[in-house]
């Protein structure tokens, strides 16, 4: 058996108990692995119990009998990946004509009202389809990152609790809110904001009946306020408080445009990080949305405080909102991993591609030479970190048995040499095989039981009604 970095829980089951061993499937000798902390998995890996039992080196067997193997020889095997930043909801407003121009603030304007018409009707559509576009994609684990709570809507994080578990992935889903609507200086119109009462009552039960603290937790909540132009002080300062009572995380957009930073000084007399650090979010708790605009010295303090950032390269090129400093951020101690974001300024929710992106934007930024692991890295084992995972995001034994395998049958992949590298620079965009917890998820590219024309035939439906108001 491989080695177990510091940090990675033991392996548990029948040795630790003396119980009858559980079964072990071996995935053999996939095409190549790419594990995300240096750790040979050649041969592949024996899954037990739902988690990595052992990896195995090249050319090696696994250290006891296997009950079944499945032959990966077709396959790049990778950890699952994980997405720290989405609007599950905003599915039904992709590709909508009357912002496919626009940069965020205008964007905003025209959308909020529009989006204040969801429904649970609309809604449990829009959450099916983005988790089943990253399941597809690879993804394993997804954050929301949910604010939208219009009358009727109350219950937004139940519905989406229940879909996660029905599709058999895993999330973080964040209570968000607004607080600060138009005629309050903010951006967001009246109707989707709700009283700092109901949104801390409704934190404490969501955590209550839905945080999971533990390793191999399905679901997991964290306490989110939109973003500095949508929310008072005084509800970042409660959320916080909140948080650190109930053993969450803290989420929220920020730095993410120029227009952002203007409106923090003028309506807080602060910089965004300086704000931050006002409410008592400068801390290893937070993560942010985008994370652009900062300047040295509040990267500097933003590492210092273990303070994460969720990249969203597509979104900040869609939307024009500028280019994230990742490898700064990163060798500051900042953690950093990928988000696809909402699917109306990404309008796609596949992982694998975000990894591609977020490779070729850096690249833009500091050279040729950025490797194409370091993306894949973001995806997995630094997106695991920014939501406070030591479980998920590396293949190792003692880990969660989630995986994410690919096939290079197509004719995009014809005459590459390097399985890994052919994975971003060729553009795969859709996993083979995908496992969580020691489950299938995806076999042959599909969902089992997914019935996808009908999926698409209610969330059009649904898309439609919204849009028509």
């Amino acid at each position: 058996m491989a080695n177990v970095p510091p940090g990675i829980p033991a392996p548990s089951g029948a040795a630790a108990t003396g119980a009858p061993a559980a079964p072990r499937l071996w995935i053999k000798n996939p095409l190549a692995a790419f594990t995300a902390n240096g750790l040979d998995a050649g041969g592949g890996l024996v899954v037990s119990e739902g988690r990595i039992a052992e990896l195995v080196p090249a050319g090696g067997q696994p250290s006891a009998p296997c009950d079944e193997a499945f032959d990966a020889g077709r396959h790049v095997l990778l950890p699952g990946l994980v997405n720290t930043h989405h609007h599950f909801y905003q599915t039904l407003t992709r590709a909508w004509g009357p912002v496919a121009n626009a940069p965020l603030f205008p964007w905003l304007q025209n959308l909020y009202p529009v989006w204040a018409r969801l429904t649970p009707e609309c809604l449990e559509p829009a959450v099916e389809v983005a988790l089943a576009e990253l399941l597809l994609s690879g993804c394993t684990t997804s954050a929301d990152h949910h604010y939208l709570f219009p009358a009727g809507v109350q219950d937004a994080i139940d519905i989406e609790a229940a879909v996660v578990r029905r599709m058999g992935m895993r999330a973080t889903l964040t209570r968000g809110s607004m607080t600060l609507g138009e005629d309050d200086g903010g951006l967001p119109p009246r109707s989707t904001v709700q009283r700092p009462d109901a949104i801390l009552a409704d934190s404490e039960r969501l955590i209550r009946e839905y945080h999971e603290p533990g390793e191999g937790a399905v679901i997991q909540i964290a306490l989110a306020p939109c973003s500095p132009f949508s929310v008072t002080k005084e509800i970042m300062v409660e959320s916080a408080a909140l948080a650190e009572k109930g053993g969450v995380r803290l989420h929220t957009h920020l730095a993410e445009t120029l227009d952002e930073e203007d409106f923090c000084r003028e309506m807080f007399g602060l910089r965004t990080v300086d704000y931050l650090e006002s409410v008592g979010w400068l801390g290893s708790r937070t993560w942010l949305g985008h994370g652009i605009h900062f300047d040295d010295g509040e990267i500097a303090r933003l590492g210092a405080a273990g303070t994460a950032v969720a990249h969203c390269p597509t979104s900040n090129m869609r939307l024009a909102s500028g280019t994230a400093r990742v490898l700064e951020l990163e060798d500051a101690g900042v953690p950093v991993g990928l988000g696809v974001d909402g699917s109306a300024s990404n309008d796609a929710s596949n992982m694998i591609l975000e990894a591609r992106q977020a490779l070729y934007l850096q690249r833009l930024r500091y050279g040729a030479d950025v490797p194409v692991e370091r993306a894949l890295g973001w995806a997995t084992r630094g997106s695991a970190a920014v939501l406070g995972r030591s479980d998920i995001g590396q293949l190792a034994p003692g880990l969660q048995a989630d995986l994410a395998m690919f096939t290079l049958d197509e004719l995009r992949f014809s005459g590459s040499h390097d399985p890994v590298a052919a994975l971003l620079l060729c553009g795969a965009d859709r996993a083979d095989r995908v496992m969580v917890g020691g489950r299938w998820r995806v076999i042959d590219g599909a969902i089992p039981e997914l019935d996808v024309p009908e999926l698409m035939a209610r969330h059009s439906a649904a898309a439609r009604k919204l849009i028509a108001g």
